[in-house]
């Protein structure tokens, strides 16, 4: 071997010596590590030892130890990172705020806007020669001199500025939405440590930290962070489905496959790994730099290489993602994955923003169209004039005020500030989730936890305190009911215990001594491991030297725990050349495959079954009552020769002696009692699902009040509950789920698979009423499956796995299942914060939409000019949904049942409140129309010329109109017609400092905003009155408020969700159009609203193809050809998440994030 290092130059091609020669003190270079990471299986073993030798070789080679790791020096850790890359993967740089202008001006309103501005501008520069009023008809006089004339810009001018307000406006929320997503995808990678050993000594560092040389340690459930040889490791399978497509779990061994590769996750077994590749330079990363590298190209092409790619880069994520591997779920989800729905709030939402802007496209359309055939039938028919050549501009700039005030009226109509205030309530709800210890990984989980109607929750560090201690134990045929004194025990029997425990537990798992005084030791990996480790404490002996004695290395094999084996074994070499195998694991299970048991003098007697079926019940069952969790420990001895043929599992796991049976208990948390209360308060049904023996389950379940006495409940174990959903070919059928689920409690000793079809089986259910909403938590590898099928999927940010936090939707910080309570609460919260700006949004369009309409059919002008139009629209979409989206949650919001998925966003009461109030607004503004001038006694504003100034009249309108939009803000605070709508005002200094800074500028725009705002400065007194009309919407609300919604008859609901009959039969299928779900995924993160007509129009094909009857996909797959067509022109996107593993602008799951109208998914399209 020795020859070998000095020789190491002669092993590279001639263009890396100078490269070697840089890499300085290692034997290996960087391009040499890359090219041997992807070799695979037989040929890596074969040129790790044509080249290095053997592993131990390849560690002198890179400077480091097998057992004892780097030592930790910061200039080598420095140098290391200089030659071999840091363990980092660029983010894709984030939009620039100019590209978020430019995205922002993509709005389709906006440019027809823009474009009347435009034109509006260029005529009013155009003086037509001569006299034109005469011949031109009196339509264009009126107009007073010539200072006025000149005037005609300011209109034009000032929609322009009115314009790059509210695309400033947009970009900067997107911008700070960006920005709040970098911080979020900061914390996560923060988060994100794993074990090394650095001067010998175990140590959790930050995943970036990582260099190449450390000896990893990896484990059940991580995520590898960088590629790496393995140099040691117990039945170590791995999931690559990431890299290589392939959902086979790859055995992985020292000797035969000991490539390991970053963003793959280990779901069995454990071991140590030489890190070989960091950051760019591992597989993951390469992929990564190849997908960035096209750059802008790319973008075009994306659409297509993004399914074939993105497999392989999504998986990176974890490493330093850009939020969490969010990216990731979906392309997961696009595999064999369940597909989840739209969000609740999603389906609605759209829904509904496809019959606002079906209904505005209409009234503006009506508008214009009765405005050009008033004027052209005054004009050439009643006044018999000619169209004569030099009248062209003057009739010209005619329409375009017509086209301009029609455009108005669309702007108003269509309530461009819903998504905003879906971003602005997500985004501030999460960050407050924060606190209460929920990082939200995916923006709609977090409102659609406020529908959840049953939540499926672990036992263990959920429910408990996962802080796990032997409180009992059954030892050579006596049932101590506390941890016996060690002087009690056989020695024979002592030993062999502590043996078996110390030996046959991960090594990682530890207790240290406790942080403060007063504090209980600390307990380091395994939980269930940590208490037994604690009862060889209890009797006075020294788990650690039993260890040092045996290091992890001279294990010579180990069967790790898996949900399938439900138990964990070793074997050693004994000195004499034969072979001892300790075992652990679930009582029942262990025991069965005892032969033997050691009895009062430390010796094996038989163990038949009959003695097994006393001891369970005067042994376990007891301990189970108690909520104790049973381990039974056990060993068997091996002869050396023949050696026994380790891979025969079976025959291996049998014969056993029984040592013992301890009972491990593990308290309730003091507060889950009170959290399960408050979830049952609140219509959601919380149930159990345990690995745990049923009596143990049951016990913890009533402590927790999960399962009260005199209730109609049922507990069943795994085997039990699938006997019952399983017809006889075994395959599940849903009738029979649900015959079950719906008085199903507890589910104990259930496996993975159990969990998963449990979710399916709820979720798929037509039973009850309304579909329900499933929240699920888990913590180990495989609860994968099932956290992805739930609506809404809880990991542990403590005890979960890396794979179990990644398929999540909200990590929780503390594993505390109170958390998932302050989840429900703020998922309500930010459902009725929506309603509430709807409530008061809808109110403003209607009116304004009425307004302009039949003052423009009547008076050929809108009352309300263009530019205060777009104010008001500024101040109601984008000031009013700031201060509406950030009410705090209260206690209340437990006190009602869930919505539900098919409750309306808008219901009947909400209603009543938008057509009361609707009234009101339309009667004060139609009598200051009309009877203004007298009331007042100032010049009627009506019919006034093409460029005459601004009048009191129209002022005072525009003013009471404004102020009454405001008092009905207050109003809008309560949606379920409580009288109070003061109760809590102060507690949200966001509310109150934005009404009042809306009437100070109000102020200023009457009294100083001039020709542009079309205003002129009113008295006192006409203030004063403006002020009372507008506070009486706040007495009017009151009246309103009085009235019962039952007596309405006639009221009706608005944005339903999906209904049952909505969902077309091929998406009841549960595997097919996997391609179009993918396709559907991928756009999945669109921006909430599709601005604009476009997308209008594409919902319209849509629903065109249903009632055609043409097939579903088909119209799917028009649609993504459709809205890709689109894409590429307008980059219609709203950047919130930017992942990194998408390229394209495109995949940005905003706020709420909405698909493009041809992907609604389950949504029944109106």
């Amino acid at each position: 071997m020795g020859d070998m290092t000095n020789s190491a130059v002669d092993f590279y091609p001639k263009n890396q010596r100078g490269e070697s020669n840089h890499a300085g003190e290692f034997g290996c270079s960087l391009n040499e590590l890359r090219s041997l990471m992807e070799l695979r299986g037989s040929e890596a073993v074969q040129k790790i030892q044509d080249t290095y030798g053997d592993v131990n070789g390849f560690c002198r080679r890179l400077k480091t130890s097998p057992t004892e790791g780097l030592a930790g020096n910061p200039a080598d850790l420095e140098n290391r990172r200089q030659i071999f890359g840091r363990n980092f993967i660029p983010p894709k740089k984030p939009k620039t705020f100019l590209q978020l202008i430019w995205e922002a001006l993509q709005d389709v309103t906006l440019i027809i806007l823009e474009l009347a501005a435009i034109i509006s501008l260029g005529l009013s520069f155009y003086q037509p020669p001569g006299e034109r009023s005469e011949m031109c008809g009196n339509a264009a006089g009126g107009v007073e001199d010539e200072g006025e004339a000149e005037a005609g810009w300011i209109e034009g001018a000032a929609i322009l500025l009115s314009v790059i307000c509210v695309v400033f406006v947009t970009a900067f929320n997107d911008w700070s939405k960006e920005k709040q997503f970098r911080g979020l995808q900061s914390r996560i990678e923060q988060e994100q440590k794993f074990a090394v050993v650095r001067g010998g000594q175990v140590v959790q560092i930050p995943v970036s930290e990582i260099v190449t040389g450390d000896i990893a340690q990896v484990k059940y459930g991580d995520l590898l962070p960088a590629d790496g040889i393995l140099i040691q490791g117990n039945d170590l399978k791995i999931d690559e489905s990431s890299l290589t497509g392939e959902s086979d779990h790859v055995r992985k061994s020292a000797d035969k496959d000991p490539m390991l590769l970053s963003g793959t996750h280990v779901m069995e077994g454990s071991g140590k790994m030489l890190v070989t590749a960091v950051g760019v330079n591992s597989q993951t990363g390469i992929i990564f730099t190849l997908l960035g590298a096209g750059g802008e190209e790319e973008e075009k092409k994306d659409k297509k290489a993004k399914k074939q790619d993105g497999a392989a880069a999504m998986e990176m994520q974890p490493l330093k993602s850009a939020e969490g591997g969010d990216g990731e779920d979906k392309e997961k989800r696009k595999g064999g994955a369940p597909k989840k729905e739209k969000s609740v709030l999603q389906g609605k939402l759209t829904k509904l923003a496809v019959q606002i802007g079906k209904a505005g496209l209409v009234m503006s359309a009506i508008t214009v169209i009765i405005l050009v055939l008033y004027f052209a039938i005054d004009t050439f028919v009643i006044q018999k004039l000619q169209w004569l050549p030099e009248c062209t501009p003057v009739y010209i700039q005619f329409f375009v005020k017509f086209f301009i005030i029609g455009v108005t009226v669309l702007v108003v109509a269509v309530p461009e500030g819903l998504p905003l205030a879906v971003t602005i309530s997500l985004a501030y709800s999460v960050k407050k989730m924060m606190k209460d210890n929920n990082l939200v990984r995916h923006l709609d989980a977090c409102e659609t936890m406020g529908n959840a109607t049953a939540i499926c929750s672990d036992k263990t560090g959920t429910l408990t305190t996962n802080r796990m201690t032997v409180v009992q134990a059954y030892v050579g045929d006596v049932h101590y009911k506390e941890v016996p004194d060690p002087d009690a025990l056989p020695s024979k029997t002592l030993d062999m215990l502590v043996n078996a425990i110390s030996l046959n537990s991960a090594y990682t798992s530890k207790i240290l001594p406790p942080e403060k005084e007063v504090a209980l030791p600390r307990q380091v990996g395994n939980k269930t491991e940590c208490g037994l480790l604690g009862l060889v404490l209890d009797l006075k002996r020294d788990y650690q030297t039993v260890r040092d004695q045996t290091p992890e290395e001279k294990l010579y094999k180990v069967y790790t725990f898996n949900s399938e084996r439900k138990s964990m074994s070793t074997v050693i070499k004994m000195q004499d050349g034969s072979f001892r195998m300790y075992s652990k694991g679930a009582s029942e299970i262990v025991l069965k495959k005892c032969s033997n048991i050691l009895n009062a003098a430390g010796e094996a007697r038989v163990f038949r079954p009959r003695d097994r079926d006393e001891m369970v019940k005067k042994v376990i069952e007891p301990m189970a009552c108690d909520g104790l969790r049973t381990i039974c420990i056990a060993f068997r001895d091996f002869p050396g020769s023949p050696e026994p043929d380790w891979e025969n599992e079976n025959d291996i796991l049998m014969d056993l002696t029984c040592i013992g049976v301890v009972g491990i208990e593990d308290p309730v948390r003091p507060e889950v009692p009170e959290a399960i209360r408050k979830c049952q308060r609140a219509g959601i049904t919380v149930r159990m699902v345990t690995g745990d023996n049923i009596n143990t389950a049951r016990a913890i379940a009533i402590k927790c009040g999960i399962i009260n006495p005199g209730e109609d409940f049922i507990c069943l174990e795994g085997k039990d509950f699938n006997r019952r959903i399983r017809n006889e070919k075994g395959e599940v059928e849903q009738e029979r789920i649900d015959k079950i689920w719906p008085k199903l409690r507890v589910l104990a000793r259930s496996s993975p698979t159990d969990k998963h079809t449990l979710v399916k089986g709820i979720i798929d259910s037509l039973h009850g009423e309304r579909r329900q909403v499933v929240a699920v938590t888990g913590d180990g590898t495989n609860d994968g499956p099932a956290l992805k099928k739930a609506d809404v999927g809880f990991a542990m940010g403590i005890a979960g796995t890396d794979v179990a936090k990644e398929a999540s939707d909200i990590i929780l910080t503390d594993d505390n299942f109170s958390s998932i309570v302050k989840a429900v609460m703020w998922g309500r919260n930010v459902y009725d914060s929506i309603s509430k700006f709807l409530q008061f949004q809808l109110t403003v369009n209607v009116v304004a939409v009425i307004v302009a309409f039949t003052g423009a059919c009547i008076t050929q002008d809108s009352p309300l000019k263009a530019v205060q139009m777009l104010w008001v629209n500024l101040i109601m979409d984008t000031f009013a949904s700031l201060a509406l989206a950030t009410e705090p949650p209260t206690e209340a919001l437990l006190m009602r049942k869930p919505y539900g998925r098919d409750k309306p966003l808008i219901s009947r009461t909400m209603m009543k409140n938008i057509l009361g109030h609707g009234i009101y607004q339309l009667t004060v503004i139609f009598t200051l129309l009309f009877a203004g001038e007298t009331i007042f006694n100032i010049d009627s504003g009506r019919n006034a010329p093409l460029h005459a100034p601004p009048s009191e009249h129209y002022t005072i309108i525009f003013n009471t109109f404004v102020l009454m939009q405001l008092f009905n803000e207050i109003n809008a605070r309560k949606i379920h017609g409580e009288k109070n709508v003061f109760d809590g005002i102060f507690r949200n200094p966001i509310f109150c400092s934005i009404v009042f800074g809306t009437f100070g500028i109000q102020i200023l725009i009457i009294q100083f905003g001039g020709k542009p705002f079309s205003c002129i400065p009113l008295q006192i007194d006409q203030w004063l009155w403006c002020i009372v009309l507008g506070v009486g919407e706040l007495l009017w609300g009151q009246v309103i408020s009085s009235i019962p919604t039952n007596r309405l008859k006639f009221l009706k609901e608005a944005g339903h969700g999906t209904q049952k009959d909505d969902i077309p039969e091929e998406e009841l299928n549960e595997d097919a159009e996997e391609i179009d779900h993918a396709e559907r995924e991928l756009r999945r993160g669109q921006i909430l609203w599709f601005r604009g007509l476009n997308r209008i129009q594409t919902q319209i094909e849509v629903v065109n193809t249903f009632k055609s009857g043409t097939s579903f996909q088909g119209a799917l797959r028009r649609q993504s050809s459709v809205t890709s067509q689109n894409q590429d022109v307008t980059n219609i996107s709203s950047p919130t998440h930017v992942s990194l593993s998408t390229p394209n602008a495109l995949s940005s799951p905003t706020s709420a994030s909405a698909a493009s109208a041809g992907h609604s998914r389950r949504e029944g399209i109106p």
